[in-house]
């Protein structure tokens, strides 16, 4: 990576510096692919991670977003895990009851299959406007009126969409020009100040203390602690109202506002900046090391004959094959969305099957993507009287 050096996309400082780099990895890892032989072929982009040293944000210099494309054959919707949902259900009502959000109006940018404006529109009696252009229409539980759905990006075009509340899940780690995505956002509420904006990310933090290499990929061209999260607001203007992380550490979440009779403070997980600096520092030794470890696990398992399956299709289960040489001795993915089984894993090529295809194939490994989910794994092995070596990231 040389002295790389570049242009901060949240603060704008020319003080950021590379400490990691992935060369040649799939470039989308949740659109569905119909054949082993085009997920193999699949188009690849560089990771190259710089951080700034002035805000603390982490982004890949090499990003280029048109090999990156959103559509109705993307399949992110974490929607069929009892798991998650109750995670998702806990923040709905959460929401509601912090901000008495019942008959208001609520937007969320990058909205995917609908799931959560559903939810939060339905328990708080609210109307809501999804923009996304992954959205496909018929998808969600129902099939809302109160909800107006756009397949498309929010952008300046759509600033006229006004809500009481705006929520943004799991997509500013999509975006390349962060900075100028929220202060798009703060002009779009400049004259509604009492609007509330929630937004959730993956936390940076827990990825670079636990080398989850696995969480680092292509579409993912912006990382987020908490304290660079809100910097970012802070820098564009909002006053930050409350800021926390969930979901075993792996999300930050955070609530901001313009309204200057809102006392905004000082959070304690702000303070993160000389600890990130730290960790990158760290990152790549912890990197080769665990990657290391996880080849000699899977050659030894293939020297074995041993059967190896991971348990998630998604983009953890596409950066952990694709991030190690020896992913070649897995056959199949599994995973319970049944819009991902049968097709093919980018990059590397393992079919996606369902969970009652194991009871045939009687794996003695099985190697799940994400610990949060090992229980409810657990449980549906125990269904089938199955009874693999079970690893977890």
């Amino acid at each position: 990576m040389g002295n790389e050096h570049k242009i901060c996309p949240s603060c704008y400082a020319d003080l950021s510096t590379p400490f990691h780099s992935i060369e040649n990895i799939p470039v989308n890892s949740v659109l569905n692919i119909k054949t082993k032989a085009e997920a193999i072929d699949f188009p690849k982009g560089d990771l190259h991670l710089l951080i700034c040293h002035r805000c603390g944000f982490i982004y890949n210099s090499t990003f280029d977003p048109n090999l990156v494309s959103y559509s109705s054959d993307c399949e992110e919707s974490q929607g069929f895990s009892k798991t998650f949902n109750t995670f998702s259900m806990s923040l709905v009502k959460n929401l509601i009851e912090k901000y008495d959000l019942r008959n208001k109006k609520i937007v969320e940018i990058g909205c995917g299959k609908g799931e959560f404006l559903e939810q939060i529109c339905d328990f708080g009696n609210n109307i809501g406007v999804g923009f996304d252009p992954a959205y496909v229409p018929g998808r969600g539980s129902k099939n809302p009126k109160n909800i107006t759905f756009i397949k498309d990006y929010f952008s300046k075009a759509y600033a006229g969409y006004h809500g009481d509340f705006i929520c943004c899940r799991m997509t500013l780690e999509h975006i390349q020009e962060t900075g100028d995505f929220i202060k798009t956002i703060r002009d779009s509420i400049e004259n509604h100040p009492r609007t509330i904006v929630f937004f959730q990310v993956p936390d940076i933090t827990r990825i670079l203390k636990c080398c989850a290499f696995e969480d680092l990929y292509y579409e993912h061209c912006s990382y987020f602690s908490a304290g660079s999260l809100a910097r970012l607001f802070r820098h564009c203007g909002f006053q930050i109202l409350d800021i926390q992380t969930a979901f075993d550490q792996q999300y930050v979440l955070m609530d901001a506002g313009l309204d200057k009779q809102k006392i905004g403070q000082i959070f304690l997980q702000e303070n993160d900046l000389e600890s990130i600096l730290q960790e990158t520092a760290m990152f790549q030794d912890r990197y080769l090391s665990k990657i290391n470890y996880w080849n000699t696990v899977l050659l030894d398992n293939k020297t074995k004959g041993k059967r190896v399956v991971i348990w998630g299709s998604g983009s953890k289960g596409v950066a952990f094959l694709n991030g190690l040489k020896h992913s070649n001795g897995i056959e199949f993915a599994i995973d319970i969305n049944p819009y991902r089984q049968g097709t093919y894993m980018a990059g590397t090529g393992q079919k996606i099957e369902t969970p009652d295809f194991l009871a045939e194939y009687k794996p003695s490994v099985v190697i799940i993507m994400n610990d949060i989910y090992k229980k409810e794994i657990q449980e549906c092995l125990n269904q089938m009287d199955l009874h693999p070596e079970v690893l977890t990231l």
